[in-house]
């Protein structure tokens, strides 16, 4: 899936991707280390993978809350 980088903080190695809809994701430390990117810069379109998340309390937090980011890395085409 494809999404562009919207947030990075790049102490906590985590932030926010948006969707092609507009609905903000978060990702963690785990998702940016797992694509192997050492920098991320707020525009960039990056692919991301996902997974549903568990349901539980931020299952029913808003649009993109059932899903979990796994993985961040760069569009190549």
């Amino acid at each position: 899936m494809q999404a562009t980088a919207y947030t990075y903080d790049p102490e906590s190695r985590s932030g926010q991707v948006l969707l092609d809809d507009g609905t903000p994701v978060p990702f963690d430390a785990a998702a940016f280390d797992a694509g192997g990117l050492r920098l991320l810069r707020p525009g960039q379109r990056v692919r991301i993978e996902t997974e549903e998340r568990e349901t539980g309390a931020e299952a029913g937090a808003g649009a993109g809350a059932g899903r979990r980011i796994t993985l961040v890395t760069l569009q190549t085409f």
